[in-house]
């Protein structure tokens, strides 16, 4: 790597920044070290003038109202901007380095971000030491083929028309207390004549278009339902199962972005990709996840251990919860091998940073071992089954008056960990 020389400070920036008094803050800083500056608070017309203009510098900050800077950078890319990228932002370091990378893999030129408020020193500094990048244009990943089309035994087509579709919930449950923190979003659809259809005899196969408007509905749906719980005291963290081909669809984000509640009551929206989706096309995952948690949103690995990834590409996915697939949690009490690698995913999802979930748990003896191994939460029938929004409010109201279940019938490890 070259050592970084000072360089020549450009003389014309443009801002991009939603909030004006913020924007013209740092116009009067890029005009304190002698450079020319124009603040915009609408990504489109800030792209046209960048177009008409050619700026040598420009300066984004992260979240953009109903847009954001992951939006922009790609946006750039299809410009082929050859000019100077800052991110400006007021939160962590972590994040404005994930999306500077973002940056770099894009094949733009990004200056060290700058954590609001900055001094001019400081911007001037960020400006003068860094050397331009040798154009790198990554390869596009294509999106692996959809299977062949299968005949499900309600068509999901049909059941969106009609409105058959509802969403149940799932409680999870917080090992340390044995109380209710959270629940799983999941399909389910009312048949006029056959009544409540599962999830296998519903979906299409992977792949299907119609897993777009199915996804829009259940995020609608679980918002909605959300602010319902809220309203009666239980502001629980609602998790969605999402296919990574609609995540990836352009304009999805957008669709996210204006669904979740800008209240600070709101915890957060966790959505879960499957591991092997997450593999497949880790780079544009891992934007996609960015931008997610610009809105409070955050990614959760489900079914880990069903595809196997390496630990070179989980490393580099932002990800905030791992939830062990059931087939491993299954007798995991028993079974030396299964306990094994359930500490392994344990210690794996702490060193990183994140919650580690069991899934399946049927059993007081597994309940007691994933406990004891160290896992955050955990969900499955021991606890209950999914259920209808309105049993859900019933289960949280019984679950107010004491744990979900008994601390004594799995043993000490609850006890000392609460």
């Amino acid at each position: 790597m070259s050592e970084p020389v000072e360089q020549t400070l450009p003389k014309a920036a443009l801002v991009l920044d939603d909030e004006a008094q913020i924007g013209t803050m740092v116009c009067k800083v890029l005009s304190l070290i002698g450079i020319a500056a124009q603040h915009f608070t609408d990504p489109i017309a800030f792209l046209i003038e960048i177009k008409r203009s050619q700026p040598q510098l420009v300066i984004l900050d992260l979240a953009l109202g109903q847009s954001d800077a992951v939006d922009v950078i790609r946006k750039l890319d299809v410009l082929k901007f050859p000019g100077m990228v800052l991110l400006i932002s007021g939160r962590d370091e972590a994040t404005l380095a994930e999306i500077e990378r973002i940056g770099r893999s894009h094949g733009l030129w990004m200056a060290p971000s700058l954590r609001k408020p900055f001094r001019s020193a400081e911007l001037k500094a960020r400006l003068q030491s860094v050397t331009r990048p040798e154009k790198s244009n990554p390869e596009n990943l294509k999106a692996p083929e959809p299977e062949a089309p299968q005949t499900s035994q309600v068509d999901l087509g049909e059941a969106l028309k009609q409105r058959w579709l509802e969403v149940w919930y799932q409680p999870k449950i917080d090992l340390r207390s044995l109380a209710v923190s959270g629940a799983e979003a999941l399909v389910r659809a009312r048949h006029p004549d056959r009544g409540v259809i599962q999830p296998v005899d519903l979906l299409p196969p992977a792949g299907d278009p119609l897993y777009r408007p199915l996804s829009v509905f259940v995020a609608q749906r679980t918002m909605v339902d959300w602010g319902t719980l809220a309203s009666a005291g239980y502001p629980l963290k609602l998790a969605i199962n999402m296919p990574a081909s609609v995540l990836n669809a352009p304009g999805f984000v957008d669709v996210v972005r204006k669904l979740v509640p800008a209240t600070r009551e709101f915890p957060g929206l966790i959505v879960e990709v499957t591991e092997d989706e997450i593999i497949r096309d880790p780079d544009w995952i891992h934007e996609v996840a960015m931008q997610l948690r610009l809105c409070n949103v955050s990614l959760s690995i489900d079914d880990f251990g069903s595809a196997y990834a390496s630990l070179s590409r989980l490393k580099d996915m932002p990800f905030r919860e791992i939830k062990l697939d059931r087939t491993f949690v299954s007798n995991c009490a028993a079974d030396p091998l299964k306990r094994a690698l359930c500490q392994t995913v344990v210690d794996l999802a702490h060193r990183f940073g994140a919650s580690a979930c069991g899934e399946g748990v049927e059993t007081a003896d597994d309940l007691h071992c994933l406990a004891e191994l160290g896992f955050d939460t955990a969900q499955g029938f021991f606890f209950a089954k999914p259920m209808p929004l309105e049993r859900l409010l019933g289960y949280l109201a019984k679950a107010q008056n004491g744990p979900v279940c008994d601390a004594a019938t799995i043993g000490p490890a609850l006890r000392s960990a609460s």
